[in-house]
């Protein structure tokens, strides 16, 4: 198993943002490892982005994470109650971070459809199975992903980036991966960074 390390989460954000895409994001919670494919991120830089939470510089109690060391995890909610994780990239105190977006399971599906839905994957609906992964609050919900887990440094086995894990037969992803670019959603809010091609995303 390769895990992906400071050297990866140092590169620029946007360029982050696309080599995450195809990886594998790992989490183990309650004794249970779940696996999943990332399809889909986004990036967000602060200094010049008016969608990230410390744009120009802000620094509060709920943006300190954006500060810390490349690779920690940034967890924040959304209305009051959907988690939504990011990691830290670029250099210490340069606030920064890519939004895990999107992801398909590919180990401990059963465990995750259980946080998700209360049923195994088997048993999901079509609707379930359409709608499991595919938005930041609901791979968290199905990871069991919280704030708990914010600022969590790189190298901890409870959550974690992988490049392969050949134990559970997974492979690398092609150095070349086709995706597609466009808008960040949800931002209205954000002026001229509404218009920011910073989003990626697989055709799973």
């Amino acid at each position: 198993m390769a895990r992906l390390e400071r050297e990866f989460f140092l590169q620029d954000t946007v360029t982050a943002a696309q080599e995450l895409l195809g990886r594998y994001l790992v989490r183990t919670d309650g004794g249970e490892t779940m696996v999943c494919r990332i399809t889909e991120t986004e990036a967000y830089i602060g200094a010049i982005d008016k969608a990230c939470h410390a744009y120009g510089g802000r620094r509060t109690r709920r943006t300190e994470t954006l500060y810390a060391a490349p690779g920690t995890a940034y967890v924040y909610l959304i209305y009051g109650m959907y988690s939504c994780l990011n990691f830290v990239t670029g250099p210490e105190d340069v606030a920064s971070a890519v939004l895990i977006r999107g992801c398909v399971p590919v180990h401990g599906a059963d465990a995750a459809a259980q946080r998700r839905f209360g049923v195994k994957a088997a048993e999901m609906s079509a609707y379930q199975r359409k709608n499991f992964m595919n938005g930041p609050g609901k791979l968290c919900r199905g990871l069991s992903i919280d704030r708990g887990l914010n600022a969590l440094p790189l190298g901890s086995d409870a959550l974690y980036l992988a490049h392969d894990l050949p134990e559970l037969g997974l492979a690398r992803r092609p150095d070349r991966l086709a995706f597609h670019t466009g808008k960040r959603i949800g931002i209205d809010y954000a002026g001229e960074a509404v218009d920011f091609p910073w989003r990626f995303w697989l055709d799973e």
